[in-house]
């Protein structure tokens, strides 16, 4: 950690709590999120890129040095990822109607749950990302290919509850 690679890897330390420090570096991304709600989708997503560019060099970065593959302090990624869910999610929803707006608080829970269930799960093709792409771009994509599945996935769980409830 005397690098600032991984600082910057680990969530500003965040990864470094030892119980699920990938769900701490989600519910961080969560946190974080809470201000840009109110920013445009394109400011959003301009800062999304912004941090999947410094994910995929701290990430790298901080591997070269660890001498390995994603390990589980490492949760920029998580933060990338969780937000193209968050940013995907709300455009979604108002395209089609589902939800409050930007700020709507299961948004935030539907996205955080689901994004969990497909980092955590890695189905097809997040698995083959995670295994077969190396350094920090894999540990990256890997997490933003979960982040662009729980969006849609939140999204029907979101619309079905609606339907179930309402």
């Amino acid at each position: 950690m005397r690098d600032p690679a991984g600082w910057l890897a680990s969530g500003l330390g965040v990864g470094l709590i030892r119980w699920a420090p990938g769900t701490f570096g989600s519910a961080l991304a969560v946190l974080l999120w809470l201000p840009l709600v109110s920013l445009d989708w394109t400011i959003q997503l301009a800062i999304v890129v912004a941090c999947t560019v410094i994910s995929g060099w701290s990430a790298g970065r901080a591997e070269r040095l660890s001498a390995v593959h994603d390990p589980g302090w490492i949760v920029i990624d998580e933060i990338a990822g969780q937000w193209l869910t968050l940013l995907l999610l709300t455009q979604l929803s108002e395209a089609m109607g589902i939800g409050s707006g930007v700020d709507d608080l299961q948004h935030l829970a539907f996205g955080f749950l689901c994004f969990r269930i497909f980092d955590v799960l890695k189905p097809w093709p997040i698995r083959w990302v995670d295994r077969h792409v190396a350094g920090g771009w894999g540990t990256t994509w890997d997490d933003l290919l979960a982040g662009l599945l729980a969006a849609p996935t939140a999204l029907l769980l979101e619309w079905g509850l609606d339907r179930l409830i309402g």
